[in-house]
């Protein structure tokens, strides 16, 4: 029994169709959840009721509450004759109920029981989970009785709930908050996703804009775009804009008469106290000034994009008293949004702490285009050794950049040695390293000898779309440098190689589970988008203190989102627990089989004092990662996700991040016909790389994305690349190892649920449904070509079935099914380790022999899978000569026995034969059961 309880608040009704006969009617509200049933007090006469009445209802089974439903009737009570007349109802699926604390009264329109019934009106309700109710409101009242006793007991537990609760005909929230949740491994209402219903950019009556997945938040920008003629060609000065307590400053000009800066600066319009904006030229560092001029914000003009920006205007300098001055400002001012191209670039005074702006900013990345470099050594000639007395133990070692791989040693130990290996790079374009190669002999086992040397320019590399022929080419190699004077550079053999940039691959640079893009790298291979992506990050909620200021925990967050080659990152919000970003952005989608991956990071770059966190390195928030395929086309998805990290002490709920999604495409039959592709390029199935290689590729790639976009500005650093590409997702972790089993598991239950569903139907545990499947048993066998369209019929009406259980919110972070709640503090810290271990050698060896058991118990189940299969091939192997001999005649007599004989005869006798009741069953395993598990297998040859 599920400890918590459904609460339902009925609060009031409005404009209920009259059923007396006289333009009124008397209400009531019956309601009914999991079997059970409560009714409110009969209000005389009244088409607007109010009851404010509560009930709780006891939930059976929390796991179970996705498939429930809560049921409201309105009821009038206007005959004697006719106790009651239906006035409408109201259906609450089970998906939406939340906890009390984020609980709000909700508006339904009452709906129609059939086609002929005449209904109006609305019903307002506050539905919520809780575990504490009130003592005298569990029980239903009963099913059948006088209404005027129900009634009664229905307003005795209203004064009851009402004397200990706060009203609730408080305002409607336009944020409304719905709980989520999923039938299979049900999660804590604390980690679950929530449904919310933000008041977005775009109304009911306005146009589709680029910000209207977002929340508009208005803003006065000032653009000071440089002055003329100032009185102050001597001193050092700078221009101010001021808005009551918030300054924005631009740079500092030095004995200039005719300044530039083309700065803007953005004023949030909540702030904002003062009626009037100043914009004040400063010098010699201090207040003096030799003019301003004033706008009366009441006259500020308001832009709306499209339309094109607001021209500057000079605009002549003005003492305090309002005379005027020599020199002029160009300044252009307006209110606008975060939609004004100008925001991303604009600083914003009132933003909190002063730090540099490009550290702040909202900026748009996009990463390099990737290449594999295939590097085919074949061989090389004429090697020249200075150890004439040995033969050379050759071997060819390549480097692009930071990554480095090898040949193994030549076969042939002569001077000619041959290879005929392929080496794998990752290349970025612009192509800023090269390919640097040199022939090497093994002088000892730690000692080599550098025989020559060659550097290619990766921009001389012929590049192929396809399988084509590549020629080779031979490539003199240079001695290593010596001291002056002696062999510098000289000529020592050559080496013929085979060069290409692939470009028909896609090259990995995330986990391959939750790729983003699957193009491959040429633009000509590219196929038209098929759709558009649009994400609108709206806020916060309740993000976790990442570091301390002037005594109080704080945060300064931003987003990142990732998918394909586009990197957004939104503006830094400083001081915040509950920032609110409200920036959208869009992408072009080619495959909706791609996941779209957003994380929430604590900027550590600001170089304040006061700040906790001096290592220098963005700490994370949380991240999500939302499948598009998961995704109804067209559809707004405005939805809270918590924010799950894992840490050395366990799972941690970091605060919630709200997003508004819409996933739209231009022709629903290319969607429908991306199913029928290939997911990857065609250059992975005609020459598909190994599984060691597409790791070890993966890991390079993220690495070079990561080194080229920490070196724009702002820049993206390397720790936050490397977390939304989870590049650390091929380590070894126990809980990710129980949870990967146990999704096994979860696989096979269905077949084993379908083998005991049989069971129990041979043991006749149920006779009704035994006796239905021995009909359609003998109905398939007397028309056997019935089966497959019986077959696929069950197919249909499973998944039609299934359609009312469809998910109704696109997936997030399972902790259940992620073994996040149960992990041990131990394999914690064995998760989080280094690698090489950087642990106890006490704790070392513990982790040691429980991976031994792990391993031991894995070793078991492979070998018993072995086993079965094994004792399939010696059926007719000979291993086992006698039984092999058996099976033999057994299939001769089968082969006649099914010519001789019905088929039909023999299916009817052998299927009523396993369904036979349990009294005429033995109680050992039958002969042929027993005959397979006596074959032989391979294990008693291992040593």
């Amino acid at each position: 029994m599920s400890n918590y309880k459904l609460g339902v608040e009925v609060v009031s009704a409005s404009d209920l169709m009259p059923k007396d006969g006289q333009g009124s009617t008397s209400p009531f509200v019956e309601l009914q959840f999991s079997g059970q049933r409560f009714r409110t007090t009969t209000k005389d006469r009244n088409l607007n009721p109010v009851w404010n009445e509560r009930f709780h209802f006891n939930i059976p089974n929390l796991g179970s509450l996705p498939q429930l439903a809560l049921e409201a009737s309105v009821y009038s009570m206007s005959k004697a004759s006719q106790p009651r007349t239906f006035l409408g109802k109201v259906s609450i699926s089970g998906t939406t109920f939340v906890p009390y604390a984020d609980a709000v009264v909700t508006q339904h329109p009452l709906e129609k029981r059939g086609m002929f019934s005449r209904v109006k009106g609305e019903l307002r309700l506050k539905v919520f989970l809780t575990v504490d109710p009130s003592p005298n409101s569990s029980d239903p009242v009963p099913k059948a009785g006088a209404p005027g006793e129900a009634s009664q007991a229905a307003a005795k537990e209203a004064d009851q709930n009402q004397q200990s609760s706060a009203p609730a005909t408080e305002q409607q929230n336009p944020k409304v908050v719905m709980f989520s949740s999923s039938a299979p491994s049900q999660q804590p209402l604390d980690y679950a996703l929530k449904e919310t219903r933000p008041i977005l950019g775009r109304g009911a009556d306005k146009p589709a804009t680029t910000y209207d997945l977002v929340e508009q938040m208005q803003y006065l920008f000032v653009r000071v775009v440089k002055a003329r003629e100032l009185p102050c060609g001597d001193a050092k000065g700078r221009v101010e804009a001021r808005v009551g307590d918030y300054k924005g400053t631009t740079k500092q000009f030095e004995k200039q008469q005719n300044p530039a800066w083309n700065e803007v600066f953005a004023f949030s319009k909540d702030r904002m106290e003062a009626p009037v904006l100043e914009v004040v030229v400063v010098v010699n560092g201090n207040d003096d000034h030799i003019g301003l001029v004033r706008f009366d914000l009441n006259d500020v003009p308001t832009r709306v994009p499209p339309n094109g920006p607001l021209a500057p205007e000079w605009y002549r300098l003005a003492d305090k008293e309002g005379a005027k001055t020599k020199g002029e400002l160009m300044l252009a001012v307006w209110f606008g949004t975060q939609a004004d191209e100008c925001f991303p670039e604009a600083r914003l005074p009132d933003a909190g702490t002063p730090v540099d702006p490009s550290h702040i900013r909202s900026k748009v990345y996009h990463a390099p285009r990737l290449w594999y470099l295939r590097v085919n050594v074949i061989e090389a000639q004429d090697i020249v050794m200075a150890d004439k007395s040995r033969l050379p133990d050759v071997y060819v070692k390549a480097q692009v950049g930071n990554q480095e791989s090898r040949t193994s040693t030549a076969a042939t130990r002569a001077s000619n040695p041959f290879w005929n290996q392929d080496l794998m790079f990752v290349a970025a374009e612009p192509f800023d390293d090269d390919l640097i190669l040199s022939v090497r002999d093994s002088v000892a086992p730690n000692k080599d000898e550098v025989i020559g040397s060659a550097v290619v320019p990766l921009g001389s590399v012929e590049r192929r779309l396809d399988d084509g022929i590549i020629h080779g080419r031979w490539f003199n190699l240079e001695k290593p440098r010596q001291k002056k004077g002696k062999d510098k550079d000289k000529i020592s053999c050559r080496i013929h190689l085979r060069l290409c940039l692939e470009g028909g691959y896609h090259v990995l640079d995330e986990s391959a589970n939750c790729s983003s893009d699957l193009r491959p790298t040429v633009k000509q291979l590219w196929k038209p988008p098929v759709g558009l992506l649009e994400l609108g990050i709206v806020n916060g909620l309740g993000i976790q203190p990442m570091k301390t200021r002037q005594g109080k925990g704080t945060s300064d967050t931003y987003c990142v989102a990732k998918y394909g080659h586009k990197w957004v990152r939104t503006r830094t919000v400083l001081n915040s627990l509950f920032p609110k970003y409200n920036e959208q952005y869009t992408w072009e989608v080619y495959d909706p089989d791609t996941v779209l991956t957003i994380g929430v990071f604590d900027n550590c770059q600001l170089g304040e004092k006061g700040s906790s966190n001096g290592n220098n390195k963005d700490a994370t928030v949380g991240k999500i990662r939302i499948r598009l395929s998961t995704l109804e086309t067209g559809r707004v998805y405005t939805h809270s996700y918590p924010l799950l990290v894992m840490q050395p002490s366990g799972l941690k709920k970091m605060g919630e991040l709200q997003l508004a999604i819409r996933f739209s495409t231009s022709s629903l039959v290319t969607m429908m016909c991306m199913y029928a592709q290939p997911l990857l390029p065609k250059m992975h199935y005609v020459r598909p790389l190994t599984g060691m290689q597409r790791e070890v590729l993966r890991r390079q790639a993220t690495q070079v994305v990561a080194a080229r976009l920490s070196r724009t500005e702002p820049p993206l650093r390397k720790e936050v690349v490397e977390y939304m590409c989870d590049v650390d997702s091929y380590k070894w972790s126990m809980r990710r190892c129980k949870a990967n089993f146990h999704r096994l598991l979860s696989v096979v239950t269905s077949a084993a649920d379908g083998i005991k569903w049989f069971g129990d139907v041979c043991a006749w545990k149920n006779p009704i449904t035994t006796s239905v499947v021995h009909l359609l048993f003998l109905l398939l066998v007397c028309f056997p070509e019935l089966i497959p369209t019986v077959m696929f019929m069950y197919l249909f009406l499973v998944g039609i079935w299934n359609y009312r259980y469809r998910p109704r919110h696109p997936p997030h972070m399972n902790t259940r099914l992620s073994y996040a709640e149960a992990a041990i503090p131990d394999e914690m810290e064995e998760e989080f380790d280094t690698y090489p271990s950087g642990g106890k050698p006490e704790a070392v060896r513990m982790r040691y022999d429980r991976l031994r058991g792990v391993a031991a118990n894995m070793q078991t189940v492979l070998g018993e899978l072995a086993n079965q299969g094994e004792r399939v091939q010696a059926l007719l192997s000979w291993r086992d000569p006698r039984a092999t001999a058996m099976f033999v005649v057994f299939c001769l007599v089968a082969a006649l026995v099914l010519y001789t004989t019905s088929l039909q005869l023999l299916a009817t006798i052998a299927g009523l034969y396993l369904m036979r009741h349990p009294k005429f069953r033995g109680k050992v395993p039958p002969a042929p059961v027993n005959f397979f598990v006596r074959l032989p297998t391979r294990a008693d040859t291992m040593i």
